[in-house]
């Protein structure tokens, strides 16, 4: 599996998220732990090594979930092995590969799940739709009845999408009308029974994401970064 299913990012902003986990750790409560959720956080970005602003979200979300006392585990989509299906045949019969199995157990454990992405063309990543695809054939998220609707697998399982994009969220949203978004949560995760499905867009980040001097996009400031960053652990904390 080479890492891709593990339970926590890496060192991405280590010290400014070890001292959140200081400034709050002394603040759970027994009502908190009681409270406490099983998350499964799908990291989407098609680029493996993780030199992403996704990844640094990702890591916000995580290290707010560790000190709300929530149980993690990370699957890095795409650090995974499995190939396109390419006909019904293979989505209904066709072998599960053997990098699935541990995700689709990492999914199945989760009582919310976490999925991070950056919108491209208008889309999720074609990765990410090929790993749904794959983890999500029959029998593990619906089960097929004969003259009826599909019995959903994941009733009482939630979950949040979290999309990074260059233009504006709200342009996203209202302009385009989130088209891809809603085939997601409708299509996909709703079919399958997972409500309910929260979301937040992250918009004007430009390009550069990617540069191998590690200059992440920022949006309208770095005060605004950080506030961005600050609601992705309190999210975390909370476990929503």
């Amino acid at each position: 599996m080479g890492g891709a299913i593990t339970a926590s990012f890496g060192p991405s902003r280590r010290n400014k998220d070890h001292r959140y986990l200081d400034q709050r750790a002394g603040s759970a409560s027994r009502a908190t732990k009681a409270m406490a959720k099983r998350i499964t956080i799908l990291q989407g970005h098609p680029e493996p090594r993780g030199h992403h602003f996704g990844q640094v979200l990702a890591d916000a979300y995580t290290s707010g979930a560790r000190v709300g006392g929530h149980e993690i585990k990370c699957i890095e989509v795409a650090k995974l092995d499995f190939p396109l299906l390419r006909s019904s045949e293979d989505f209904y019969q066709g072998p599960i590969p053997a990098g699935t199995p541990p995700a689709q157990e990492a999914i199945r454990w989760a009582d919310h799940l976490v999925l991070f992405y950056p919108l491209w063309h208008g889309h999720f990543p074609a990765l990410v739709h090929a790993f749904l695809e794959q983890t999500f054939r029959p029998g593990f998220a619906v089960e097929s009845r004969k003259g009826q609707m599909p019995k959903k697998l994941f009733m009482g399982k939630m979950a949040r999408i979290v999309v990074t994009m260059g233009n504006s969220a709200v342009f996203y949203r209202w302009y385009y009308c989130a088209h891809s978004l809603k085939s997601l949560k409708r299509n996909i995760l709703g079919f399958a029974g997972i409500s309910p499905i929260r979301t937040t867009l992250i918009g004007w980040l430009g390009g550069g994401a990617g540069e191998p001097e590690g200059a992440f996009p920022t949006l309208r400031s770095t005060t605004q970064l950080e506030r961005r960053l600050d609601k992705l652990r309190t999210l975390g904390r909370q476990g929503c």
